[in-house]
């Protein structure tokens, strides 16, 4: 991974005043840094700056939303977005998950205040008010009909609500520590959690019933994701007859990211081994790309791509700084990362630049969401940002 470039948060303000400037700076890996400036040179006629860079930086293309510049001497270069929108007004202190509906319509997110609230994606105003949970709220996402919410928290239970009236449908009970991630089956009649506990559990949401603990590890769940596995994989049989109110679990994969610095897959239905790997610090987040290629990001600022069917090496491993990586999310052809410098950035195979999404100062970005061309992340300073691509 080339060496990255950071801008002042909030470049697209200070650039948008005559003679306003913006810090930026490129990061060679064991290298000292390059520290530059961009200066706005005044507004053209349809309102977008014009911006010089300061030696050994060069200013591609800009326009109201984004800026793309270059480093030639790293060979470098990122185009940054700034948030088309951002709502402040959703919860008050740090946001710690969120996710958007399937039809695009509805958001959900739970916040360091001890809330979960459902808003229009639109505008961030206030739906509903989701209250049932004691203590905080970890983890919160819609079913794939978006009329459903399925949330997990620190008093060890997940609650199914109704996303049109706010009722609270199904609580499950059986984990013994608080759950930190979910992930859905299919359509949804079957859900995965991950818990503190150290167990990962699968659940019937129609009989509000476990159906079983596919993995006890002994080391916290920060992450659980669940991909359909490609053909060539071999899953493995179950030793015992899988029950009926199974659904969608068969050539399913299970992945798992550990406090204990491993990151361990196996087949959903089978509960079979299909690798443990070790990382160089806790894995707080996975994701799967496709039906054998995954990514797994650590406490240290790591971000692992493993090839299911050979998982002893990675395939490549990102580290763009020391920041733990907060959020994984496959996009596109590619992915979307987030760290708790307050970096979030996209990498897609076809474009030799990355796409960063700035505004956040520092505070961690936690959760990112998208729906179509619309990327909403929700942050520690208490803000949903909500990032238009078409922008680009």
């Amino acid at each position: 991974m080339a060496a990255p470039l950071r801008i002042q948060s909030d470049w697209a303000q200070a650039l948008r005043k005559d003679e306003g400037e913006a810090w930026l700076s490129c990061h060679p890996p064991g290298k000292p840094t390059l520290y530059g400036s961009l200066t706005c040179q005044g507004i053209g006629l349809d309102g977008i700056p014009e911006v010089t860079a300061s030696e050994g930086f060069i200013v591609n293309e800009i326009n109201k939303k984004s800026i793309h510049v270059s480093c030639p001497k790293e060979n470098v270069s990122s185009k940054f977005l700034a948030p088309y929108t951002t709502f402040s007004r959703i919860h008050t202190k740090s946001i710690t998950c969120l996710d958007i509906s399937s039809g695009g319509g509805l958001g959900v997110s739970s916040s360091a205040d001890g809330s979960m609230k459902i808003w229009q994606a639109s505008n961030g105003e206030l739906r509903r008010v989701l209250e049932g949970h004691v203590f905080d709220v970890n983890c919160c996402r819609f079913f794939p009909s978006g009329l459903v919410v399925l949330s997990g928290g620190m008093d060890a239970q997940l609650k199914i609500w109704s996303a049109e009236d706010a009722s609270c449908v199904v609580t499950f009970k059986g984990h013994k520590g608080g759950i930190l991630d979910t992930a859905i089956v299919d359509r949804g009649k079957n859900v995965v959690s991950g818990s503190r506990d150290g167990t990962a559990r699968l659940w019937d949401c129609g009989r509000s019933a476990c159906l079983g603990v596919i993995a006890d590890c002994g080391s916290s769940i920060n992450g659980v994701a669940v991909g359909a596995a490609d053909n060539s994989i071999n899953l493995g049989s179950p030793e015992q007859m899988p029950s009926e109110r199974e659904v969608g679990t068969e050539s399913k994969m299970l992945l798992l990211a550990r406090e204990d610095k491993k990151l361990q897959c196996l087949g959903l239905q089978s509960r079979q081994p299909l690798f443990l790997f070790i990382g160089s610090d806790a894995f707080n987040c996975c994701t799967f790309l496709s039906g054998f290629l995954l990514l797994a990001g650590t406490q240290d600022g790591n971000i692992y791509q493993l090839d299911v069917r050979n998982p002893r090496t990675p395939v490549q491993v990102i580290h763009r700084s020391g920041a733990p990586v907060m959020s994984l999310l496959s996009f596109r052809d590619g992915f979307i990362a987030s760290q708790g410098d307050g970096s979030c950035f996209i990498v897609q195979q076809d474009l030799d630049y990355v796409i960063e999404l700035t505004g956040a100062d520092c505070d961690p970005v936690y959760k990112v969401a998208t729906w179509e061309k619309q990327i909403y992340t929700c942050c520690r300073d208490g803000l949903v940002r909500r990032y238009q691509l078409s922008d680009l």
